[in-house]
């Protein structure tokens, strides 16, 4: 058995890196989590980020459903990717960027209307 003394100091052990598209995984993820909604259509969100040491800035794209507050949507998002990333990975996350690409109806199978009615 090792003794406390005998071991490896921190700084020669090396380090754990976690590669940049497992962290864009989990963000992804955490953003399908927060918009996630029973009559969801369209693409699931992506993500792309750019670690820095302990750190992971974050860029979602994602389509929402509208009707809706986009606002509180986004920030839900944002709040949703920044505490997964932290917990999952370890990373402070300190700028989540939300891009809405597309807003859809939230109501399943309705098209939207455009023009006039035929009727």
């Amino acid at each position: 058995m090792t003794a406390v003394t005998d071991r490896v100091p921190a700084v020669g052990r090396g380090e754990t890196r976690i590669a940049d598209r497992v962290v864009a995984k989990i963000a992804a993820q955490a953003a399908r989590e927060a918009v996630d909604e029973p009559s969801r259509a369209g693409k699931p969100p992506r993500a792309t980020v750019t670690v820095h040491r302990e750190t992971a800035r974050v860029r979602v794209s994602l389509e929402l459903g509208y009707p809706g507050d986009i606002g509180r949507q986004c920030g839900a998002v944002r709040r949703r990717v920044a505490e997964r990333v932290r917990a999952l990975a370890g990373m402070e996350v300190p700028e989540v960027s939300v891009q809405v690409e597309r807003l859809h109806r939230a109501e399943a199978g309705t098209p939207p209307r455009r023009g006039a009615s035929d009727e």
